[in-house]
């Protein structure tokens, strides 16, 4: 009972800190680690074989770790290594490909071919958007959309707002569809044993359909103050694509990269590759083909959120370990009566407003050992309570400003170059198109698996 207390103490004083934002996230659930190894484990349980089951360090040693893991289904509590390896991984093959221009490249390009008709420009940024998230990190596909897209917008002459609003959105989305679009999607592959091929057929089909509504839905809201600044404009005035890209090679290296990434990905349940395997071997690739550039290429790589990954992960095994998951798994069972519809209203909905003012990376986190419990005590299948989990995580988040790092990525960008977007601004466009995907999510889970 008193580690359960403590237990949860910890994990609550974490989120508190996480949102309040006053000290850097990674440091918040790094502390919060070391208090679970040394209160939890330590003092209460006394219980050395948490530790080292937390920790997780032989797991990385295993065949399992790089072929044919994540097929069972099984986890254990801890530190999800698998996960922090390939996130690194694909942050060094971003990097690579900005590094040499792509991103860059990619939006004049498709400028260029819709002869830089905004309207048109409009919708194939959101599709953009969307695509993009499906295999790349949507804090990386806003950051250069963005800026692209105010780029574009003082040399048309229309507003990039609604725009920069509609491709973070889109970015949120397009994350949903694949399991390594979002971090709770990597999160829920890995510790639950699904493939690529098994998002990309289950919430993949909802972000689909979320995608054809969300278009609609942007299309409806500002066609008339596109259509109202849309003008002429003399395409020989426009900067040619080529003069993107920064380095030839490194740009062909880096496409060919990306490429065998998305082979490798999509293909990883039929190959027996791990997405540790993938995401190690895609970052060797990229360090190995560019070696004058190795310095700047790992500078770019997001260590703080490597680490935040860590101690969160430390935590939530705090809770495992001690059986509060558990409680909260009966709890939902109680409330919900056995009712499956009920618990799949319940989890999305909580998800979903959860993500849309803290991080969904440890609500995801800490749901996963839940909807296990849930899944072994209610006879509810697994796979249901997954895909519920991982739509409202991910669509949640877009509803605020503060929802998804995209966001607030996206906003920061237009707030640099002199475009403002507030709170009420913000939520008044994407709140509504939010509900709207999250209740076809609903929907299409009640169809499917109901």
């Amino acid at each position: 009972m008193i580690a359960q207390i403590v237990a949860a103490v910890i994990f609550v004083v974490m989120f508190i800190l996480i949102v309040l934002d006053k000290i850097e996230r990674h440091y918040v659930t790094l502390g919060c680690g070391v208090l679970t190894l040394g209160l939890v484990f330590g003092a209460c349980m006394q219980s050395g074989e948490a530790v080292i089951e937390t920790l997780n360090f032989g797991s990385i040693f295993t065949v399992d770790f790089w072929y044919h893991a994540g097929t069972s289904g099984e986890s254990v509590p801890g530190i999800n290594w698998e996960t922090i390896i390939f996130i690194a991984g694909m942050m060094v093959m971003v990097e690579g490909m900005a590094r040499v221009g792509f991103f860059r490249w990619l939006c004049m390009l498709i400028a260029k071919l819709v002869k830089c008709k905004t309207i048109p420009i409009f919708i194939t940024f959101m599709l953009m958007s969307g695509v993009l998230a499906m295999f790349i990190d949507s804090i990386t596909v806003i950051l250069f959309l963005a800026a692209v897209t105010v780029e574009l917008a003082q040399l048309l002459k229309f507003n990039p707002v609604p725009m920069i609003l509609a491709e973070i959105f889109c970015a949120n989305l397009g994350g949903s569809a694949t399991m390594c679009g979002d971090p709770p999607n990597i999160i829920i592959g890995t510790s639950l044993g699904y493939s690529f091929a098994d998002f990309i057929t289950n919430t993949g089909l909802m972000a689909a359909a979320g995608m054809v509504a969300s278009i609609l839905y942007f299309y409806l809201v500002f066609r008339k103050e596109y259509k109202k600044s849309e003008a002429p404009f003399d395409l020989s005035k426009f900067p040619s694509p080529s003069e993107a890209i920064k380095d030839r090679k490194g740009f062909i290296i880096s496409t060919v990269i990306f490429l065998v990434a998305v082979v490798l990905l999509i293909t990883h349940a039929q190959t027996g590759l791990t997405v540790s395997f993938i995401g190690l071997f895609i970052a060797l690739a990229t360090v190995l083909t560019a070696p004058r550039h190795f310095g700047e290429i790992i500078k770019g790589v997001d260590y703080k959120t490597l680490l935040f990954f860590v101690g969160l992960f430390i935590v939530v095994a705090g809770l495992e370990h001690t059986g509060v998951l558990n409680l909260v798994a009966q709890m939902i069972g109680e409330l919900s009566g056995g009712n499956v519809m009920l618990m799949i209203v319940i989890i999305l909905w909580v998800s979903a407003i959860a993500s849309a003012f803290v991080d969904n990376i440890p609500f995801a986190a800490t749901m996963i050992p839940v909807i296990k419990a849930l899944a072994v005590s209610q006879g509810v299948d697994l796979t249901a309570l997954a895909w519920t989990l991982s739509m409202g995580t991910d669509i949640g988040g877009s509803a605020t400003p503060i929802g998804a790092s995209a966001n607030v990525v996206g906003t920061s960008v237009a707030a640099k170059q002199g475009y403002t977007i507030g709170w009420g601004k913000y939520c008044k466009v994407c709140a509504p198109i939010t509900i709207i995907v999250l209740l076809i999510s609903m929907a299409i889970i009640f169809v499917r698996y109901i």
